[in-house]
């Protein structure tokens, strides 16, 4: 096969592109696009030498992208317009009008691109962009396979259930027979497949709320039996890694201390946390929110292995905030940093940030990206 082409659409902080080199697929980004200054400046910091265009994509016309002579699109579109916090607001928010743009140049196009793969969050395969996204490539004579795959399928601790699509121009098939289904998982797929009971849904933290937990008995922590069961299950996945494999070291230059979860939040949202250990197999879907918010942006890790997590939480019951700061200070509880969290997420060890990219801003980036593995996976899988 020729050397390939690539637009990388939604370009954020280069997720896609990374996933394309991890591919290994014979291939060159001749263009990235995205309007996020911050994105940008990380994108540019680590791909000095790619074609960076810093505006929307409906500022680009039908000859800016025929010039550009690409056979490949990877894009990533605004997930807000799906996501319940964003509204789901779909088609009529503001922030869908590049990708409905996207599916009107498509056809009009000198050349349509040989491959193309889009990735959303869960909640885009009942909207109405993704319909008028099938008919697109349906009209385009597309062939196309949707998906739904979070990283604990591929030994990864966090779960981050997403949409994804790849899509093949005629002539020619994929190396997987197509189905009008959305397979939940990889094509070569099977039945037992772990992909389902081992997932954590997206969003939500691991403790209990009225709308998403049963009504048992609550054990600790806001925990029902049907929780701790679960969690335990997920722990005993010997296919997934550990979490320790991803984490950063203390001692070699890397001071931990920042952060640790402070007083404030230990007191107001303890029993809101979803807690996990350097043992653990799990961890809950990290959104651009985290470090900012506490609740349901994604696990913090329990330091102190010699304290048992039970024991802290049925102890605080009843006494005063500062008795129960005193035993959950024990637990040394503390954010992911951002380089665990780009480790979680299949990102290189030469992935940095520039300097002047606060902590803040580093969360928020990479809770808006995407898992660079299951990418560089699905790549390979489209390709071949």
């Amino acid at each position: 096969m020729e050397r390939l082409r690539v637009l990388e659409l939604y370009s954020g902080i280069g997720g896609m592109h990374y996933a394309l080199t991890e591919s290994s697929v014979d291939a060159e980004v001749v263009a990235a696009v995205d309007v996020n200054t911050t994105a940008n400046e990380i994108y540019k910091h680590n791909f000095p030498n790619t074609l960076l265009l810093p505006k929307t994509i409906e500022g680009m016309t039908l000859n800016d992208f025929n010039k550009l002579d690409f056979n490949m699109i990877l894009m990533s579109p605004p997930c807000q317009p799906f996501t319940r916090i964003g509204l789901q607001c779909d088609v009529s928010d503001p922030r869908t009008k590049s990708f409905l743009y996207i599916l009107d140049i498509l056809p009009r196009l000198n050349k349509l691109p040989r491959f193309i793969l889009l990735e959303n969050v869960k909640g885009f395969e009942t909207s109405s962009a993704r319909d008028a996204l099938i008919k697109t490539l349906t009209d385009c004579k597309y062939s196309f396979q949707e998906l739904m795959i979070s990283p604990t399928c591929i030994g990864i601790p966090n779960s981050r259930l997403r949409y994804f699509l790849v899509a093949m121009a005629p002539p020619g098939s994929f190396s997987f027979q197509t189905t009008a289904e959305i397979l939940n998982g990889y094509p070569e797929a099977t039945s037992s497949d772990r992909t389902g009971s081992s997932q954590i849904p997206d969003g939500q933290c691991g403790g209990c709320s009225s709308e998403t937990c049963d009504n048992g008995y609550i054990i600790y922590k806001m925990e029902t039996a049907r929780d701790l069961e679960r969690k335990r299950s997920q722990d005993k996945e010997e296919t997934v890694q550990r979490l320790k494999e991803f984490l950063e070291e203390e001692g070699q230059g890397m001071d931990l201390e920042p952060y640790l979860l402070p007083p404030k939040t230990l007191l107001r949202y303890a029993l809101l946390l979803d807690i996990v250990t350097l043992n653990s197999r799990r961890s809950v879907c990290f959104t651009k929110g985290y470090g900012h918010y506490v609740e349901g942006t994604g696990s913090v890790l329990q330091s102190r292995a010699d304290v048992e997590l039970e024991t802290v939480f049925k102890s605080i019951e009843g006494l005063s905030d500062e008795e129960k700061l005193k035993l959950l200070s024990q637990l040394k509880l503390r954010y992911f940093t951002p380089r665990e969290i780009a480790n979680l997420m299949g990102f290189p060890s030469h992935f940095t940030f520039p300097e002047g990219i606060s902590i803040k801003q580093q969360y928020r980036v990479l809770g808006n990206s995407l898992n660079v593995h299951v990418v560089a996976k699905l790549i390979n899988l489209m390709v071949t």
